[in-house]
């Protein structure tokens, strides 16, 4: 009986390895074949390179004898100035400087047009060669991988009296990507007249049989013509792509590791925007990992995406009143079914500035703004969050306000030694001005000295009934004062707030609770300006300066920042609890302030942890207060307290390593860690 076991197993081992090995040899054979059309790709490649040699050596000798002749010489500056009138419009130009202008003010406009050529000047000598383009190897490499799933990606491209320059260089990108089990899918609304379209895609059509068209009766809008393209689609992944775009020859390829590597069934890559040539690049967009409410405020995630069919069957296509903000309205409904939404941060997709195209101002199109937030409440209503979208004050940018469920109370808990003057604009700030009521004042009195201090704290309790005093008679640690007051706190809401904080916004506290009250947040940060109306704080990014650091640190009031990112709500990693709402119970929950992190970095700790345990961190720039914390002060001024410093530095670095390591999911591993302003590294 046990020979008969051993000779069982021994034929199993057998057959598994019989089975593996034959699998070798299927994927040695399709290396093969693929090495073979490689080479046979790279021979038709070099004929066709010495044929364009001979073209460009012969157009160079014709150009250098016309740009060698008089008349060339004589008519240039009005070349000049005709070519200037080529790339810009100037009533767009002005139209769009008026607009900053009156929105932002003269100084905040003067910063960005600085900062726009700087980030040019940038991304020239970063990206000097086209963005487009890969190596030989890395196209060898690429071709060359075996996935262990197969993947059918179908790029639906709805046309519309489509250029036909642009047209070609759009399939020409797909067809030379680097993943090749794709097919792309055009429909064709194009008006009488263009029918130089149809003619250029069949002779794409001809070449290449992954190239399927339809020709549509009529133009049925920009939804129903990418349904057409939908109906054609057989793929296992849908991808969108624009009509007059370009692709990264990767961006399959990398789109097929997501897909394989991390089981995702929603992916999205960055992108960047270019005008004539791919050379001529700007506005690079890198975006952070999945953050539902940035996506609320704008249709950040753009370009490049895909999905599975699986997960647009449970959604549904693309519907017609959202015209102008169709895909908008589809990834709000994607993102909303999927299980896992992976981010690319790589720039991928290129899209094309031309007068016209919304990359280049969306005042070209307008009604794309009532159709997103037409998309943003019914995406409200399926969520189960009741709220008023309007427009923020960067246009294409939203603003959701939502409900409050009820007027919970909401403890205010001020550490305090001293600095009479100081607690006492603070505590002036919050009764004077907030409009929301229900709310409590704890001061926690640590070890002041002197005796004014405490005849104001007399005073103020006797004249507000909702002030409360408490005393830590314990040596200064900011996480085990906050945790103490906190068990005397009734609100079921916290508001860590330092002293020397002056509210300037009425409605502050609802702001906050707007979003806290959610079930899938945990706390809320707002934005924090210095008294010359610079900024303090508008939220925390992971990494920058080594441990964390300010997002658009010393930026002006009013400005935009990178992406729109200061005029937005949006999910970050952490906020400061120089002004921080918490849930009291999800605060219980994670354990409170770290002991051990007396000063530094205990509000990013309570951050992380609250995100650990599966919360959402929102900050939002529509509760704004002033923070008179010094600029110049510096971050630790004797021994001691450098000591200190480095110690809590060390047990950070400790606690969250891999957080540090893998980087911030709401920033970029693009940008710059040594500077708060979004730069490219």
């Amino acid at each position: 009986m046990r020979n008969k076991r051993i000779d069982h197993q021994k034929s199993k081992r057998d057959v598994d390895e019989s089975g593996e090995l034959k699998k070798l040899q299927s994927d040695l054979q399709r290396t093969k074949k693929r090495l073979k059309r490689y080479e046979k790709l790279y021979a038709e490649t070099a004929a066709e390179r010495d044929e364009l040699r001979r073209q460009r050596d012969q157009l160079q000798a014709q150009y250098d004898c016309i740009s060698n002749s008089a008349s060339w010489r004589i008519t240039k500056p009005v070349r000049r100035v005709l070519d200037f009138f080529k790339r810009v419009s100037p009533f767009r130009l002005t139209g769009k400087l008026i607009r900053s202008l009156r929105t932002n003010g003269w100084r905040a406009t003067f910063h960005r047009i600085r900062q726009k050529l700087s980030e040019r000047k940038r991304l020239k000598k970063r990206h000097n060669v086209d963005l487009s383009k890969i190596s030989v190897e890395q196209r060898v490499l690429e071709e060359c991988t075996c996935f262990d799933r197969s993947i059918k990606f179908s790029i639906l491209v709805p046309l519309y009296n489509t250029p036909v320059p642009f047209l070609d260089e759009m399939i020409t990108s797909v067809v030379e990507q680097t993943y090749s089990n794709w097919e792309l899918c055009l429909a064709d609304g194009s008006d009488a007249g263009h029918e130089d379209v149809c003619r250029a895609v069949m002779h794409w059509k001809e070449r290449d049989p992954r190239i399927l068209y339809r020709k549509l009766e009529q133009n049925l809008g920009i939804s129903e013509n990418t349904n057409a393209c939908l109906e054609m689609a057989t793929g296992d992944y849908i991808a969108l792509f624009d009509h007059d775009d370009i692709l990264h020859p990767s961006a399959l390829f990398e789109m097929m590791k997501a897909i394989c590597e991390q089981n995702a069934d929603f992916v999205y890559t960055d992108e960047i925007t270019f005008s004539q040539k791919l050379t001529n690049v700007f506005n690079p967009h890198y975006k952070p990992d999945f953050s539902p409410d940035l996506l609320r405020s704008y249709n950040y995630i753009c370009h490049f995406v895909s999905f599975s069919r699986d997960l647009l069957q449970k959604t549904g296509g693309f519907r017609s009143e959202f015209d102008g903000s169709q895909d908008y309205d589809l990834i709000l409904r994607l993102t909303e079914c999927a299980t896992r939404i992976v981010h690319i941060p790589r720039i991928l997709y290129f899209w094309r500035s031309h007068p016209g195209s919304v990359a280049s101002d969306v005042a070209a199109k307008p009604y794309t703004l009532t159709a997103a937030k037409h998309a943003l409440r019914e995406h409200l209503e399926r969520v189960g969050l009741v709220g008023m979208v309007t427009d923020s004050r960067i246009p294409s940018t939203y603003r959701i306000r939502y409900a409050l469920q009820d007027t919970p109370l909401v403890s205010i808990i001020i550490p305090n030694m001293d600095h009479v003057s100081v607690l006492s604009q603070c505590i002036h700030s919050i009764e004077k001005l907030s409009t929301y009521r229900n709310f409590e004042i704890l001061i926690v009195e640590n070890n002041s000295k002197k005796e004014s201090t405490f005849s104001y704290y007399d005073k103020v309790c006797r004249e507000h009934s909702n002030i409360r005093l408490l005393k830590w008679e314990q040596g200064f640690n900011y996480s085990k004062i906050n945790n103490f007051a906190i068990q005397s706190a009734k609100g079921e809401y916290i508001i860590f707030l330092n002293n020397d904080i002056k509210i300037i916004t009425p409605d502050w506290i609802q702001e906050m609770l707007m979003f806290t009250q959610r079930k899938d947040v945990g706390a809320t940060g707002i934005m924090l300006y210095y008294p010359d109306n610079s900024i303090q704080h508008a939220g925390v990014i992971l990494g920058i300066g080594g441990i964390a650091g300010h997002s658009h640190k010393y930026f002006r009031r009013n400005e935009g920042g990178y992406m729109s990112r200061l005029s937005i709500a949006q999910n970050l990693t952490a906020v400061t609890a120089a002004c921080m709402m918490v849930k009291a119970s999800v605060f219980r929950e994670v354990g409170g302030f770290d002991e051990d992190l007396a000063v530094a970095f205990n509000d990013v700790d309570l951050c992380m942890k609250i995100r650990q345990a599966g919360y959402l961190i929102v900050f939002t720039p529509y509760a704004e207060a002033y923070h008179y914390e010094s600029k110049s002060r510096g971050l630790e001024d004797t021994p001691e307290k450098q000591a200190r410093f480095n110690q809590e530095v060390a047990c950070f670095r400790k606690k969250w390593g891999a957080q540090l390591e893998a980087g911030d999911p709401y920033y970029n591993p693009n940008l710059s860690l040594e500077f708060e302003d979004f730069r490219i590294k």
